[in-house]
Formats: C-alpha cells, structure tokens, sequence
C-alpha cells in the first residue's frame, strides 16, 4: 500500500504546480490591462507582492493559494511519508484522498469565488482530516511493532 498512500500527496504536488502556472495569466493579464502603466511598481526586486492594491485583488488570489499549498500541506506530505512507511490501511489512504479533494476545491474556491465563509469552512475540514492522519502517523509509529519495522 505505499504507493498507494503516496498517490495523495503527488496529486497535490501536481495539483501545487498548476496553482503556480495559474498565477501567470492572472497577473500578466491583470498587467496589461492597465492602462496608466506608471502605477506598477518600479523598484529593484520587484515580488508579487508589492502587485497588492495595484492590480485587483481578483488577479492575485492564484497566488496567494499557492502560498497556502506551501503551508499546511508541508505537514500532509510529511504525514504521508509516516504512514507510507509505517504500513498504511484503506482507512489512511482514504483520508488522504479526502485531504487532496478538500485542499483541490479550497482552491477553486479560493481562486474563482473567494468567499471567505466557504473557505473557511474548507480549510477547517480539510485540517480536521490532517489532524486525523497526523494522530494516526503518531500511532503507527509509537505503537508500532518492533520486529515489523526493522
């Protein structure tokens, strides 16, 4: 069942380099449409946040949900990793798969609507799971059985 409990977690790499690719025609085109060009920035170093106020709000939300996939799903990955190693059931594998779908429609969320309350109410659901996976991967590792691991 490795692969299997790490199929979750290569869907949400994937699914992290798409929200980066997303970013480029949101801001590029966000660019280009203004007309009075002397409101960009124009310093050294220029990051996509100092964009924030200049363009609208809607062309960075890409962005900043890239932001969060470098967040709490730093912790998923881990978690898989555990549980992969440790000898992961259905039930494990499952909640991970759960996690993605939450994390995949945060994001589209995010990006397309952004209303917060829905957001939330996402984000706390998919947390709920990790904190699941998390007591689960502290389980299999403390509990676990010596002569199976070495």
């Amino acid at each position: 069942m490795l692969a299997q409990m790490l199929a979750p977690a290569a869907v949400l790499v994937l699914w992290t380099l798409i929200m980066l690719f997303w970013i480029i025609p949101s801001r590029f085109g966000a660019i280009a449409r203004i007309e009075d060009k002397s409101v960009l920035p124009r310093k050294e170093g220029v990051r996509g946040g100092d964009l924030e106020g200049v363009i609208p709000d809607r062309a960075n939300w890409p962005a900043h949900n890239h932001t969060h996939l470098h967040e709490q799903p730093t912790l998923f990955y881990a978690v898989t990793v555990v549980l992969a190693l440790m000898g992961s059931g259905t039930f494990d594998i499952l909640m991970a798969w759960i996690y993605v779908g939450l994390r995949i429609l945060h994001s589209l969320w995010q990006v397309l609507v952004n209303k917060v309350p829905v957001r939330f109410v996402l984000f706390l659901l998919s947390s709920i799971v990790l904190v699941v996976l998390a007591v689960r991967a502290v389980i299999a590792t403390l509990f676990a059985d010596p002569s199976v691991v070495s």
